[in-house]
């Protein structure tokens, strides 16, 4: 096969990527496109890098090297990259390729200018837009110049910031190819960045427009502000413009040189609002023809626009689709479940199979279409009062949408809006043994599906599986559950409105929840104390945890003396709540039975921290306080006006409260049991695919959604290029941070809180548990690097049930992430720590270390000196 080594930027289009890179691709592509204009030129090809690195076979051993190194040691990087770029720049470009890039020099005119551009293969793509890691070099005169220019560009692959990058994205620099483009200068009078999706709040209808004299490199290195306009359909809607007093022009000699604009033109517009519209259609059609938003650079030459770059816009949230052109409002799940991470196929369809709610995927996140039960008044009011109670932020972010003219159009009430949300649930009497039933319905169900699955392969474990997951949804929508956990919500709801207003106390239900019984999420924190309470007399043992690493480490306990009981304590915890883990709403994340280990630092801060016996000792103290608060409620509420009707009523919620609050958190315990079952009978489906060499490896069912794992498993063959992009868009969804609220317009609606009675300086959050706490955060992103010390205080993004283990060991909760009702706010309510939840930023805006007070009762935070 003969090596192409250069192509013609007519001759290549975006399905040549790894032939030319990705920023040639798009060039290809675009001057493919009628009416869009591109300079002429030609691509160096992959092949060509490929043939020079071919040449530099001591690069390998510093590769190597450079693949171990972390992305934030600057200094071996800085050194490494250096040398990697030295040898590529040192290396003679071989006759035959020096031909071919003269002869295509000769075609276009030697004694043209040129730009030389790098164009990796990893470079403008939908996933990672590596925007600036490479190198570009304008306005080279003669073939000489342009050669040096030609292996500097090469060399550019190994820029400091181009190898950092790609250990921040988790891309082999094996993996990535450098070509080039060569192109014909142009010599604008204005030049700039389209971007046909306004990059800061997402929204697709507007277009937003940088402008400024001369070439654009004045605009991307910062050396200028430019003139910005903002269209939308067709029309400018805003407008800023610059005092651009300097620009950088080409000179006649090669290179470029900054240059001082005239001061009678400095605040003169760089386009005219007719050449910005024009220029905003091209944009629009460059974005159709690639299918998603463009961030593209233009360079106006005679009135006339030519296009030098086009990629896509990374940074935008992805848009549920619905396909109906409607304008949609979208609510994140994630913030409800207390996880905003991104999901795995396999558990975002899981999910949609077995959730009561209609659910829509975007950036790996699930998200509800909250439009109909916004556009009736009738639910209207009630849902923006539930979701007031649950996050303003939320709530705040609903309004702004519905200030906006025509945006969501009022139905006429009795229209069909679905459920019903935020109204008196149906009266419940006030019986423990109702809750008993239900925790035995659902420990019921779990062990027929056990059983019923136990047996079955193949085509006939799906079709059960379906069967299986309306099972799922009948004891999610169990009408008597739906009553008890509302009425635990509703009577803290109550309690906190009834006493503020009779007796001026702020969230007093946080005192009266103390210890409810029932708590299974509570209990599991409770329960890993008395796990600690069997390993610490054994020091063997507890040495040993201290060096664990594999998680086959229970095989090993009985080797010491005292593992035996040792073991026991742990199989007996991991039999109740081994199938809880971080992320637990998504089926593909490792659960604790899979993954013991990461229960193990928790158990070694238990033994650390606490005396024996800590864990009966603190659910009596809890309940002890919160028979003291109810009877002080009560006497002071019968000394006001209608006292006793006053006492009676708060008597009844009180008693409502501690019947019904701890079973809140059991539903998400059944769901979450019935998810391991199918995990395990996913996992052990998918061995069999391995075995018959179908799947490489068991996890890449994790990349496939159930249907298509139920296709695969039916046809035994498997799209791996599938699997791979699945793999290559789900890491690109991590670097994404899911918006609360979403529209279909792609905007992200930040909500804020309305609020004037916090100091200075502080953080505003959501109170959920009340009391003032003050001491050293703890900035933890992943629970099993926690190491805590008396008196810390957990900062983090957000809590599920798996991280209640670490609350027992904790004085206090800061979150980015939360709401009244959320899993973390209630097991705080429950241990009494004062949190306060949906604080934007915390994580970013409070140092590891640092002294803060949490006001759990008023709802913010403040950093001590």
């Amino acid at each position: 096969m003969i090596e192409q080594y250069v192509l013609d930027l007519e001759e290549v289009d975006e399905t040549q990527v790894a032939v030319v890179g990705g920023k040639a691709a798009h060039l290809g592509g675009l001057s493919r496109i009628d009416g869009i204009r591109v300079p002429a030129g030609f691509c160096v090809t992959t092949a060509a890098f490929r043939r020079i690195m071919a040449e530099a076979a001591p690069i390998n051993d510093r590769l190597d090297q450079l693949s171990r190194l972390k992305p934030d040691d600057r200094d071996a990087i800085r050194a490494l990259s250096a040398e990697i770029r030295r040898t590529i720049e040192g290396i003679a470009i071989p006759g035959d390729l020096v031909a071919a890039i003269t002869r295509a020099l000769a075609q276009f005119g030697e004694q043209a200018a040129y730009a030389v551009r790098s164009s990796a293969t990893a470079e403008d793509m939908p996933t990672a837009s590596f925007a600036g890691q490479q190198d570009t070099y304008l306005n080279i005169l003669g073939s000489a110049a342009i050669l040096q220019h030609v292996s500097r560009c090469w060399a550019s692959l190994f820029t400091e910031r181009a190898v950092t990058y790609r250990l921040r994205n988790g891309i082999d620099h094996r993996t990535v190819d450098m070509a080039l483009v060569v192109q014909q200068m142009v010599f604008p009078a204005a030049a700039g960045i389209l971007f046909t999706a306004d990059p800061v709040t997402g929204n697709r209808k507007l277009a937003t427009v940088d402008a400024s004299f001369g070439l654009g490199e004045a605009l991307v290195s910062g050396l200028v502000n430019p003139d910005v306009f903002t269209v939308r359909d067709g029309g400018i809607v805003a407008r800023t413009v610059a005092a651009k007093q300097r620009a950088i022009h080409a000179l006649p000699t090669g290179g470029t040189q900054e240059v001082t604009i005239d001061p009678q033109r400095q605040e003169q517009p760089a386009l005219t609002d007719a050449q910005v519209v024009r220029l905003v259609q091209l944009g629009r059609r460059i974005e159709a023809h690639f299918g998603r938003p463009q961030d593209i650079e233009w360079c106006l030459v005679d009135d006339d626009f030519q296009i030098v770059q086009s990629r896509p816009i990374t940074t935008l949230f992805p848009i549920p689709a619905t396909g109906d052109g409607g304008n949609h409002v979208y609510l994140s799940v994630g913030h409800q479940q207390m996880m905003t991470d991104p999901m795995k196929p396999l558990g975002l369809s899981m999910w949609q199979l077995t959730a009561i709610a209609s659910t829509h995927e975007a950036g790996g996140r699930l998200f509800v279409d909250a439009t109909r039960l916004l556009a009736s008044p009738t639910s209207r009011a009630g849902f923006l009062e539930m979701m007031g109670r649950s996050d303003p932020l939320i709530r705040d972010a609903l309004e702004i949408v519905l200030d906006r003219p025509d945006f969501v159009p009022t139905l006429p009430d009795g229209g069909p809006v679905g459920p019903t949300v935020g109204g008196a649930p149906a009266p419940i009497e006030t019986d423990p043994a109702i809750v008993s039933e239900l925790v035995e319905r659902s420990q019921t169900s779990i062990a027929a599906l056990r059983r019923d699955i136990a047996t079955l392969t193949g085509v006939a474990l799906f079709d059960f599986l379906l069967e299986a997951f309306q099972e799922h949804k009948r004891n999610l929508s169990d009408p008597l559950s739906m009553q008890a956990i509302m009425a635990g919500m509703g009577a803290t709801w109550w309690l906190n409105d009834q006493l503020r207003e009779w007796l001026g106390e702020k969230n007093a239900a946080d005192t009266l929840t103390l210890s409810a019984p029932g708590n299974v999420t509570s209990e599991m924190g409770l329960a890993l104390l008395d796990v600690a309470d069997v390993i610490r007399p054994h020091p063997e043992v507890v040495a040993f945890l201290r060096g664990v690493e594999d998680d086959d480490f229970l095989d090993e306990l009985p080797k010491f003396a005292g593992g035996t009981e040792a073991r026991d304590a742990f199989e007996s915890y991991l039999d109740r709540y081994g199938m809880r883990c971080v992320g637990e709403i998504d089926i593909t994340r490792p659960r604790w039975r899979e993954r013991p280990t990461t229960l193990v630092p928790l158990i070694l801060d238990n033994i650390k921290l606490f005396e024996p016996g800590a864990a009966a000792r603190r659910f009596e103290e809890g309940r002890q306080a919160a028979q003291k608060k109810e009877q002080e409620v009560l006497e002071r509420l019968r000394a006001l006006p209608d006292g006793e009707q006053k006492a009676d009523e708060t008597k009844r919620m009180i008693d409502q409260v501690r019947t019904f609050i701890g079973y809140r958190e059991y539903p998400k315990y059944g769901i979450v049991s019935r998810y391991f079952v199918y995990k395990q009978a996913l996992l052990d489906e998918a061995e069999r695919l391995v075995q018959a060499n179908v799947l490489p490896e068991k996890e890449d069912i994790f990349y496939l959604t159930f249907q298509e794992l139920h296709d695969v498993v039916r046809s035994n063959q498997v799209d791996g290029e599938l699997v791979q992009q699945r793999r290559d868009a789900f890491r690109s969804y991590q670097a994404l941070t899911p918006p609360r609220v979403l529209t279909s317009d792609g905007e992200v609606i930040t909500g804020a809180y309305r609020r004037d009675d916090v100091p200075t300086g502080a953080l505003v959050g959501l109170p959920v548990s009340a009391g003032t706490i003050e001491g050293r955060a703890r900035v933890i992103l992943d629970m099993a690097q926690a190491d805590l010390e008396p008196g810390d205080i957990l900062v983090t993004t957000h809590t599920d049930p798996s991280w209640t283990p670490l609350f027992v060991a904790i004085t206090g909760l800061v979150t980015e992430v939360g709401g009244l009702m959320t899993h973390g706010a209630v097991i705080a309510r429950e241990y009494g720590l004062p949190a306060v939840v949906s604080v934007v930023d915390a994580t970013r805006l409070i140092a590891d270390g640092q002294r803060i007070r949490v006001h759990g009762s008023d709802g913010y935070v403040e950093i001590l000196p």
